[in-house]
């Protein structure tokens, strides 16, 4: 029994397990509590996104890595999503989400100082840290589906993600009015987002800290228990549904992972591409924003359509959306501001598709004896593609040039597809067939 369970009384603990009532409204509860906190983490994860690639080429005095900050970010988000996953299995999603934040706070504050001491190492080390948040960020959107029916799944996945847009959108685009901010305190013009995220990520690890009380994954994990102990006649079954499940996570994974190397790898050169072209911060916030808003404020809809036309054929419509996307930006001219608005919005609409359908799959294949752990692990996976998608973009724009990254990016999607194909051609258990149409 973990610590959070004992802290809660026998009676009410089988309260809920013995009401599904009980459970709705913890399920309800627990979703607000999930959207309030994704406000304040968007707003965060919006600072690196934003001007970390900028920040880097300042320090650095080269555009060849400016893609590591992207890259040294997601790392840390993919260690985060190890940790923040174990902890989440072992003590409830309340502990694990709020370590995850605060260290994203910590993170940040690091990064300020660094630019105050114009110490390229301090910086590194604390984009490591600060990836902590982002991790922490997309972990909480598993934590809306904990006590939601099948039917719900995609849903309350969209609803946590769309609550991220008002925070992620509004990031980018106080860009000057943060780095005026800093200016004005003797911090560097483009710390001063980090400013706004340390706070962003420190109020959102209160949040779950304070409110987010019975755990649902607590919760959850009690009643997946007692419905295991009264219905022994299921064990035969356990071995098949497991070998099936397993299939189930490996599209799930290889959905959300080429979805995050394609938007990473673009999204990160877009701000460098700009600023090289001459456009202005404002220019490339409000790029950015819009990029963030595609990426969350559809969701509502993408979580019904998930739910209802099925986790394949969304998994393929993001392929298809992310393959524009990357021919727009090729084809964009520089000084053209409303084409590069509408290829980084297809981006970010094919990065959502994607990022719902997969994670839907991820849900619908585990149970909670080890789902905090298992979405952990697979969110390391994304991390470190997003990780090799930052690092390499740089390398290929100073090598070749913003054009060839896109199209690359674009062509690399289209492997959505044979791979969504392939797995439902190759099962024969209709269990497989339901997880993906359902």
């Amino acid at each position: 029994m973990t610590h959070e369970s004992r802290s809660m009384t026998d009676g009410n603990m089988q309260g809920y397990v013995n009401s599904p009532d009980m459970q709705q409204r913890l399920y309800k509860r627990s979703l607000l509590i999930v959207v309030l906190s994704q406000i304040f983490g968007g707003a965060g994860l919006a600072a690196g996104v934003t001007v970390g690639a900028l920040l880097a080429q300042d320090m650095l005095g080269t555009d060849s890595l400016a893609g590591v900050p992207a890259a040294l970010l997601t790392l840390g988000s993919a260690v985060a999503a190890l940790l923040v996953g174990r902890l989440s299995q072992h003590y409830g999603r309340r502990l694990g989400l709020a370590a995850g934040f605060f260290a994203g706070g910590i993170g940040a504050i690091g990064v300020i100082l660094a630019a105050v001491n114009h110490s390229i190492v301090l910086l590194f080390i604390s984009l490591l840290i600060y990836g902590a948040g982002t991790a922490t960020n997309l972990q909480a959107r598993y934590a809306a589906t904990d006590l939601a029916k099948p039917t719900q799944r995609a849903k309350a996945i969209s609803t946590a993600m769309v609550s991220t847009t008002f925070g992620a959108v509004a990031g980018p685009n106080l860009v000057d009015v943060m780095g005026k901010f800093a200016t004005s305190i003797g911090v560097p013009a483009l710390a001063g987002p980090f400013i706004l995220g340390a706070a962003a990520f420190l109020l959102a690890g209160l949040v779950f800290f304070i409110f987010l009380r019975p755990d649902p994954f607590i919760v959850a994990k009690a009643v997946f228990q007692a419905q295991a102990r009264s219905d022994r006649s299921q064990s035969a079954a356990v071995q098949t549904k497991s070998h099936n499940n397993n299939k189930v996570l490996v599209v799930g994974a290889a959905v959300m992972i080429l979805t995050q190397i394609v938007m990473v790898a673009i999204m990160t050169m877009t701000p460098i591409h700009m600023k090289h072209h001459g456009h202005s911060m404002a220019d490339i916030g409000l790029v950015i924003g819009i990029h963030i808003g595609a990426m969350y404020l559809p969701s509502l809809i993408t979580g019904v359509l998930v739910d209802k036309i099925g986790r394949a054929a969304m998994s393929i419509a993001s392929g298809g959306i992310l393959l524009l996307a990357g021919i727009v930006a090729a084809v964009a001219p520089a000084d053209s501001l409303l084409v590069l608005i509408i290829a980084l919005a297809l981006l970010g609409l094919g990065w959502n598709f994607g990022l719902i359908s997969g994670t839907a799959l991820i849900v619908d294949a585990t149970d909670p004896a080890t789902r905090a752990k298992t979405q952990g692990t697979i969110d390391v996976l994304v991390a470190l593609a997003g990780a090799s998608g930052g690092a390499l973009s740089g390398m290929v724009v100073a090598n070749s040039s913003y054009a060839a990254l896109s199209l690359a990016g674009g062509g690399l999607a289209l492997l959505l597809i044979p791979v969504v194909i392939w797995s439902r051609s190759k099962s024969k258990v209709s269990a497989f067939q339901n997880n993906l149409s359902n």
